[in-house]
């Protein structure tokens, strides 16, 4: 009776320790990263700490100012950390330019896992809404939710295109009407700012002007990284859609079925098939499926080639 499995619900449930609840790679991952509000308020921090920095040490800086001392301090905090740099305001003292450095590396670790998991989060919500709009007639929910997930990386790639542009239509818009600069100028430092060049030849001078380049720096430059981001990860999709055609329309051989063999039985079955068709993929190696099958040989209590829930209680206590 104790070598026997248990056969009623109550003692299957009851049997089971929170051990063995099985954990998704998801939680497994979640753990090892900061969660989107404790970045949240780190970057606070960093912003509150820079700008009282900086506005302490406002006497040691050099350069364009405006009225305000403390708008001026939150300008170069944000200009420092997304690595912009106009150079209308910069350290003069030795003092002045340590805090700089230091403030600089923090800042660009923090803002960009602040912002990369903001902009995101809202990537995600609007490729939802897109593909809902374009597959609104679409009977089908299991082969509409197929076609979402292999669109998954042009809908994002559409989202930071659409929110691109948007940040440089408000860029540009903001300067010719608030900073009083032609259009053509205008486009100029918008690109220059978003791309991270930050010449320096124009920038933001007036009060309103800072304070309005003080939210929108920070979002224009993630934006433009994922962007390139989502490029770079669609132009990889693509050529693994690629090599999936030609993985699964190329001609078996029987070279190919030898290789297909992992038992060694001259007989190739449908697990044995799909691993070999996954090594080709690059999507499983021959070292992960060595490791798989010597924990099944360890889980394999009574050696029967396959395994049972006897096998399972044997292997725990064992």
């Amino acid at each position: 009776m104790q070598d026997s499995p248990p056969t009623s619900e109550n003692t299957r449930h009851h049997g089971r320790s929170a051990a063995e609840k099985p954990v998704s790679p998801k939680e497994m991952l979640g753990g090892t990263r900061p969660s989107f509000r404790l970045v949240g308020v780190l970057l606070l921090a960093y912003l509150a700490a820079g700008t009282t920095t900086f506005y302490l040490a406002m006497d040691h800086m050099s350069g364009d100012r405006t009225g305000s001392r403390v708008l001026d301090a939150l300008y170069f905090c944000v200009v420092t950390m997304t690595t912009v740099g106009y150079g209308d305001l910069v350290p003069a003292s030795g003092a002045a330019k340590l805090l700089a450095c230091a403030f600089a590396f923090a800042g660009v670790a923090l803002v960009g896992t602040f912002l990369s998991k903001a902009a995101d989060y809202l990537v995600e919500k609007q490729e939802a809404i897109l593909f809902r709009a374009l597959h609104l007639r679409d009977a089908d929910r299991a082969r509409t939710l197929r076609a979402m997930e292999a669109n998954k990386v042009r809908y994002k790639l559409y989202t930071s295109a659409a929110l691109l542009a948007a940040s440089l239509a408000a860029g540009t818009a903001f300067l010719v009407e608030v900073e009083g600069m032609r259009p053509v100028d205008a486009f100029y430092c918008v690109c220059a700012t978003v791309t991270t060049l930050g010449y320096g030849d124009r920038s933001f001078a007036s009060v309103p002007g800072r304070a309005f380049a003080a939210a929108w720096i920070t979002v224009s430059t993630v934006v433009v990284a994922l962007f390139f981001l989502y490029a770079a990860e669609l132009c990889t999709e693509r050529r693994r859609r690629a090599l999936a055609r030609w993985v699964l329309t190329r001609r078996t051989t029987t070279t190919d079925l030898e290789a297909a063999d992992v038992d060694g039985d001259s007989r190739v079955g449908a697990a044995d098939f799909v691993l070999y068709k996954l090594k080709e993929l690059g999507k499983i190696s021959q070292e992960e499926i060595a490791e798989f099958l010597e924990e099944f040989d360890k889980l394999d209590a009574d050696n029967s080639g396959t395994l049972s829930p006897n096998d399972l209680i044997v292997a725990q206590h064992g």
